[in-house]
């Protein structure tokens, strides 16, 4: 039903200059949904609270609602064309006094935890890219016709904008560090089981599809009291993310899956100190998959027991430190991780083995993440007992993987069965840990069912210990330049 709005949506947004690339489309039409959503929401809760003959006080104050400036209406519920404002008139009234009066919000909330401040970071975190108020004009009143009414919509507005975010990872460059493919996703979440009353977290949240996919596990093929849909709308999911557009993202993501005041804080959660993380602040369930490659300063460094510029091996530290003693994670790394002969990474495997029950290791193929050639693993580890076996499992889809064909449910059902008892198969087996290497705790994906091939080293495997060399160099020459 809406399919063809979004598509009129971004072929207004195609003409704009300021609107460049995918993630453009998908920041422009995010903040357009969120104030129209907002707006659905507040009137359905003033005729709900008019029914029961108690007064309303509306979040947004009326000369600043959707309603008035956005798709004015006639008395008869037509568009009222006479008092919209359009053009520089409209671009103006955006750029120098709507934003600033949402952005404003930020100040006034009450607490972080609440929609008005959420409305205020996300307006101090996007700006309007639209130049021409007749462009714009024609953008709001496509978005006027959508509805959040009932469930049904919603859904079928969660799914396209899920098509969006997809399409903003598809385009490469920065979009694909925002969308991690929605069956692997389900998939990690199958074989963690989270319940109702657990806390879910993700210290990298993106879009927020892991987050999203939870709701919609935990929602699925159950009858929930009015108990569990309380919790699960303020205490179930928790999320921090960096980066503003994604942020963004992420908290629309969420309330189109459900989740009305999402707990998303915008932070980069590298610059905690590890050392000051307490047993309250410690999470039943994380699922993540975080940014790998980049490179840290020497100060967030100093946070993590072990010293790394990696991001993602901080962010497997940090995940480490804020999962509850029988807690359990699934994250996403690159495979270079299990096999990398630098200090950092023998020390942390060996964190991981000791602290964790590190019992499954899923090998990915190469085209998993659409326009990103890179090799992932997920690790899925228990908090509290130390790994004594790894039960690992070879992704076979039988075909390339690549945008015309993605990674899809079917391929990962005999892994989620398989893993269920930790069954040998062709694509899977278990190695003792007796029968790691104690020096250099290499965790190879080598399947015993099949025969290896020729012994030629990854081209990513050199490229990655280059890179580590690199980075121990440049630590080691800054340290000389320091005492110098």
């Amino acid at each position: 039903m809406f399919e063809q709005t979004f598509r009129n949506i971004d072929d207004v947004l195609w003409k704009e200059a300021g609107c460049a690339t995918e993630l453009d489309y998908t920041e422009q039409t995010s903040w357009m949904l969120f104030l129209k959503y907002l707006d659905d929401l507040e009137f359905e809760r003033s005729q709900e609270a008019q029914l029961r003959g108690q007064p309303y006080q509306f979040i947004i104050d009326t000369d600043h609602r959707w309603s008035k400036w956005a798709a004015p209406k006639t008395a008869d519920g037509q568009f009222d064309h006479d008092n919209a404002l359009t053009g520089d008139d409209l671009i103006q009234y955006v750029n120098f006094e709507l934003f600033p009066y949402l952005h404003g919000f930020r100040e006034r909330a009450s607490s972080t935890d609440t929609i008005e401040y959420k409305i205020g970071e996300i307006f101090g975190e996007i700006r309007n890219k639209f130049a021409s108020g007749y462009s714009l004009r024609d953008a709001l009143e496509l978005i006027d016709s959508l509805s959040f009414g009932s469930q049904a919509q919603k859904h079928e507005l969660s799914h396209l904008y899920e098509a969006k975010i997809r399409n903003m990872g598809n385009a490469g460059r920065n979009g694909g560090e925002y969308y991690t493919p929605r069956p692997l996703i389900r998939a990690m979440i199958q074989v963690l089981k989270p319940g109702i009353g657990e806390r879910i977290y993700d210290a990298a949240a993106g879009s927020a599809g892991f987050l999203c996919e939870a709701h919609d596990y935990l929602r699925s093929g159950q009858n929930l009291s009015t108990a569990d849909l309380e919790t699960l709308q303020t205490r179930t999911f928790y999320a921090k993310e960096k980066k503003s557009l994604p942020y963004v993202i992420g908290i629309m993501n969420m309330i189109l899956h459900g989740v009305e005041t999402p707990n998303i804080v915008h932070t980069n959660s590298l610059t905690e100190d590890l050392s000051q993380i307490q047993e309250k602040d410690r999470y039943d369930v994380i699922l993540a998959n975080p940014p790998f490659g980049g490179k840290e300063r020497k100060e967030i460094q100093q946070n993590f027991p072990i010293k790394t510029g990696e991001t993602a091996f901080l962010f497997l530290q940090h995940f480490i430190k804020y999962l509850k003693a029988g807690g359990r994670a699934a994250v996403v790394i690159k495979n270079t991780f299990l096999s990398n002969s630098d200090n950092a990474s023998r020390a942390l495997r060996k964190e991981l083995l000791e602290s964790c029950n590190l019992h499954t290791i899923l090998d990915c193929p190469g085209g998993t993440f659409l326009g990103a050639g890179v090799k992932i693993v997920v690790l899925f580890f228990e908090k509290g007992a130390p790994t004594r076996n790894i039960w690992y499992y070879q992704l076979d889809p039988g075909r390339s993987l690549g945008k015309t064909n993605p990674l899809n449910d079917n391929d990962l059902k005999h892994f989620v069965t398989c893993q269920g008892n930790f069954d040998d198969s062709e694509n899977s087996w278990s190695l003792r840990i007796d029968d790691v290497d104690p020096e250099t705790v290499d965790l190879s994906v080598k399947n015993p069912n099949k025969a290896e091939e020729a012994p030629l080293r990854d081209p990513e495997v050199i490229i990655n210990e280059i890179e580590t060399l690199d980075r121990e160099s440049e630590e080691i020459l800054e340290g000389i330049r320091w005492m110098l």
